[in-house]
């Protein structure tokens, strides 16, 4: 059962919060030493919880698990990844107000889902808490940086859980493990209080149901106090637009790496056979796409905004500990883009935002002259080989190299900050998923919802299981 159907049972009575919570634990217990995807957990605690007085929101009494990044917990452990924070039991003080909203809307969190360091590539093989593996196959990788989440949740531990995506990391482990994946619009869903919304990142969750996303997204949407990046309020609830009829759509194909890098034959294959069905449910399907994604200096340009990032956050671990991380305390491709950005100059970092708003301005003209969707693969492989993406101190930057590789397709949309989804309609011969990506122009979660759910209707994808 999803999310919406297990609400439902509550709702009516069929089962406890506690039963549903007990039903996770036992879950999590028995397939979890396989996949190593919930590395921290508050069971007793979230007992508590189900006992008690739970909102009555629209999940009220769902069992939830939040990602290791950032999602602060009142009470609860949170490392981000990171080795130092995990050995010095670092605990949270307060809720952020995206986790305070989830459990407004009933979810009965019980732990945590492994993420790389500071959720910096797309896989999940963290110094701190070892590797997390793909259900599909145990000898993959389950994407990143939400890996934790999307093995926890194809594996049916629990329905959906929480997920955040700087470049690709809600999408690319939904493509690895076949589930729903919206990364939405920058400024619909604050990052408040703590992180600043022109980070990149955006959070929400990964599902196996379009509706589960759509009905959460209603939930937690909408800025927090001080936002200043505010997406446009949607006309109706999220929810109405799964079933909804999205007319005929004028869909752009981008089926091949746009700056010629190579693409696998399946994840290819995927995106020519969506193609495919989106014009047998009446859409115009077309070779298009936005001329600015072939701009070879992309990569520069999210890498500089990137290393800041990692500069910014290697500064707040110190603080956070009150001393220096240790060589051995911060992963070497980490550190190396820290250091970097604290040798780049102010200017410089301006120099980088102008650049990102030139393209963002650019990439969304395309959407402006008449096109509704962009259409690619989600990943240019399929899941990687645990150990493809690894820390190498001698040459630390292969690790951010090899992840560009993989994953060309969603970084350029988190500086654009439009919404896109990974809908997993392919699967190979052999049993692994392989996702598509459609982009909106900004704010248009709803066409992304109505067309998603169009596709689940027309190739069901839910009912299909893991062999983990």
């Amino acid at each position: 059962m999803d999310a919406v159907d297990q609400a439902a049972l509550v709702k009516k009575g069929e089962v406890t919060p506690l039963e549903l919570l007990e039903a996770a634990i036992e879950r999590i217990e028995r397939i979890d030493p396989v996949l190593n995807a919930v590395v921290i957990r508050w069971f007793d605690h979230a007992r508590d919880t189900a006992r008690g007085d739970i909102p009555d929101g629209p999940f009220r009494g769902v069992p939830f698990l939040l990602k290791d990044l950032f999602a602060g917990y009142a009470g609860q452990r949170i490392t981000n990844g990171n080795l130092a924070l995990k050995n010095e039991n670092v605990i949270c003080d307060a809720d952020t107000t995206l986790v305070s909203r989830y459990r407004a809307a009933g979810l009965v969190i019980a732990g945590r889902t492994n993420t790389p360091e500071l959720g910096s590539v797309p896989t999940t093989e963290p110094v701190a808490w070892g590797a997390t593996h793909n259900p599909w196959d145990t000898r993959r990788s389950p994407g990143g940086s939400s890996g934790g989440a999307a093995a926890a949740v194809a594996s049916g531990m629990v329905p959906f859980a929480h997920a955040s995506d700087g470049g690709g990391s809600i999408r690319i482990p939904a493509s690895c493990c076949g589930l729903i994946g919206l990364k939405p619009s920058q400024g619909r869903i604050t990052l408040g209080p703590i992180r600043d919304e022109t980070a990149l990142a955006v959070e929400l969750c990964v599902s196996r149901t379009v509706r589960d996303t759509a009905t959460l997204l209603d939930a937690v949407r909408g800025p927090g106090i001080g936002d200043t990046v505010i997406a446009p309020a949607p006309s109706r609830p999220y929810i109405d637009e799964v079933g909804a009829d999205p007319g005929r759509l004028r869909i752009g194909l981008l089926d091949h790496h746009p700056q010629g890098g190579p693409v696998a034959p399946e994840c290819t294959a995927a995106a020519r056979s969506v193609a495919a069905l989106l014009e047998s449910l009446g859409h115009a399907v077309e070779q298009a796409w936005p001329e600015a994604l072939e701009d070879t200096t992309l990569a520069h340009r999210f890498g500089a905004l990137w290393s800041a990032n990692m500069g910014v956050n290697l500064r707040r671990f110190e603080e956070q500990l009150g001393r220096p991380l240790a060589d051995n305390e911060f992963e070497p491709m980490n550190r190396v883009q820290a250091e970097f950005a604290a040798r780049v100059s102010s200017v410089d970092y301006a120099l980088g935002l102008s650049a990102v708003s030139h393209f963002r301005r650019a990439v969304q003209a395309w959407w402006a002259d008449g096109w509704d969707l962009l259409l690619t693969p989600t990943v240019a492989e399929l899941p990687l080989p645990l150990g493809t993406i690894t820390n190498n101190p001698d040459h630390p930057m292969d690790a951010q190299d090899r992840a560009g590789q993989f994953c060309p397709f969603t970084p350029p949309f988190n500086m654009s900050g439009q919404p896109a989804i990974n809908v997993p309609v392919e699967w190979t011969d052999s049993g692994l998923p392989v996702g598509v990506q459609l982009v909106a122009a900004y704010g248009r979660e709803d066409v992304l919802l109505r067309v998603a759910s169009q596709l689940e209707a027309a190739k069901p994808w839910a009912h299909r299981t893991p062999p983990v």
